[in-house]
């Protein structure tokens, strides 16, 4: 499938886009993931975090789609945010859609580990103490 939805995007995500990717009547069941910001990490406080990509960021997230799609013949759609994030926010979003809801299930947890693996994208923490650090060098 290479008319997968991968992207790499600075503005605000809509999960609506990504859901809308997968859809189809042959479906009865759709995962939708959304991974937040949250406050927290390793007992300290979050403030915000920066996601920073490689140049090639993208095509490696169109390969993840594409491989995850290919194996399973399930549509898959993916959409990663890059930028400051505030806490609460949305960094990635990503979708399966199947005719039942365990392969819908499996695939997206395996596209979301996939991405979180493959494609280069990293993270700045930073902290409410003011102290911040790299996640995925």
């Amino acid at each position: 499938m290479s008319d997968v939805l991968a992207r790499i995007s600075a503005e605000p995500l809509d999960p609506g886009v990504v859901d809308a990717a997968v859809a189809g009547p042959e479906h009865g069941a759709t995962v939708l993931f959304s991974g937040v910001v949250r406050n927290h990490d390793g007992g300290q406080r979050v403030s915000e975090l920066e996601y920073h990509a490689h140049p090639d960021a993208e095509r490696f997230l169109q390969a993840c789609c594409a491989e995850v799609a290919a194996a399973t013949g399930l549509p898959v759609a993916a959409v990663h945010r890059v930028g400051n994030l505030a806490v609460g926010d949305l960094a990635l979003v990503a979708a399966v859609s199947a005719p039942h809801r365990a392969e819908a299930f499996q695939a997206c947890a395996e596209l979301v580990e996939r991405i979180k693996h493959e494609v280069p994208i990293w993270k700045r923490q930073h902290f409410d103490d003011g102290v911040s650090e790299w996640v995925g060098l």
